[in-house]
């Protein structure tokens, strides 16, 4: 299995990477102009076709020597050492929503209507959404918020695709789409507030190319308050109403991606209606086949 991350050097500043077996291996210190950065390698995928991107990919990390061990950069921001990078650039983050059912019984909760998101969750077009552009997108160990004006914020673990620019698949990553749900339960059209705002979204810690990465998987999301877990579940994607490839066909109708784009695909675990983010919580979502992101709550 390939994996891509970013990590960040105190001293050279933002790199590409190839992770395999537990071992990173520098893309862009080889000097090659198409591993400067995931931009740069995305948009390759454009010019010499996905299937040759990848495999170039793969061909230049079997050359190298590994630069670090993985757990070489689990560290937060502000450690002074080497540390992991939200694997993304200069892509905006999309999101679908009410794709399980769990999701729609809990959106009619948390609202007081029922009737609006059984109609989304039944309709032919899907809920997507704007869910943050990349300087409110936090990576592994880094802190996710809450909003000052919120009282009741959860956190969305969601499988996560990472399109080209031609919006095919290149890989699948984890998501934290957090959400205001006291907020988003006053009135629908308060969906960006409770939504959008700063380190919102966290993505990581790799993206798995689709070619390594087949079929329904499962995801698990543990919360932690003061090393005791109040709260632990799990969900496998094929409980998902909607294909991965009905939600790309209408995130990719009048719009383009010149860059790429990450598209959320909607949570089907919810912490009960008791719990909030609280200072000091740590989240851990896991995908097999990805591996596990850990952000604190700051």
């Amino acid at each position: 299995m390939l994996q891509i991350c970013r990590f960040f050097e105190p001293a050279a500043g933002p790199h590409l990477a190839a992770v395999a077996d537990g071992q990173v291996y520098d893309l862009t210190a080889t000097g090659q102009a198409v591993f400067a950065s995931l931009n740069a390698w995305l948009s390759s995928t454009s010019q010499g076709g996905l299937a040759q991107a990848m495999l170039h990919l793969r061909d230049v990390a079997a050359e190298l020597k590994a630069a670090y061990h993985w757990t070489d950069l689990q560290h937060p921001p502000n450690s002074g050492q080497a540390y992991l990078l939200p694997p993304l650039d200069t892509q905006e983050v999309w999101a679908a929503g009410v794709t399980y059912l769990r999701s729609r019984e809990a959106r009619e909760e948390e609202s007081h209507q029922i009737g609006v998101y059984d109609k989304v969750y039944d309709a032919e077009r899907p809920e997507i959404f704007l869910k943050a552009t990349p300087q409110r997108v936090v990576g592994p160990y880094d802190f996710i918020r809450a909003r000052s004006d919120s009282r009741w914020t959860v956190p969305e673990p969601e499988l996560t695709v990472l399109l080209s620019p031609e919006l095919q698949v290149v890989g699948y990553t984890i998501g934290n789409d957090v959400s205001s749900r006291d907020i988003e339960g006053e009135n629908p059209l308060y969906l960006p507030q409770a939504k959008i705002y700063s380190r919102s979204c966290a993505l990581g810690p790799v993206i798995t190319l689709a070619s390594d990465l087949n079929g329904p998987v499962l995801i698990e999301l543990m919360i932690r308050r003061a090393d005791e877990v109040v709260f632990q579940g799990a969900i496998n994607t094929d409980q998902m109403k909607r294909s991965v490839a009905d939600l790309i066909s209408y995130l990719g109708r009048e719009n383009e991606f010149p860059n790429g784009v990450f598209l959320m695909t909607g949570t089907g675990l919810v912490p009960p209606d008791s719990y909030t983010l609280q200072t000091g919580d740590m989240i851990e979502i896991s995908i097999e086949g990805i591996g596990r992101l850990v952000n604190p709550v700051q």
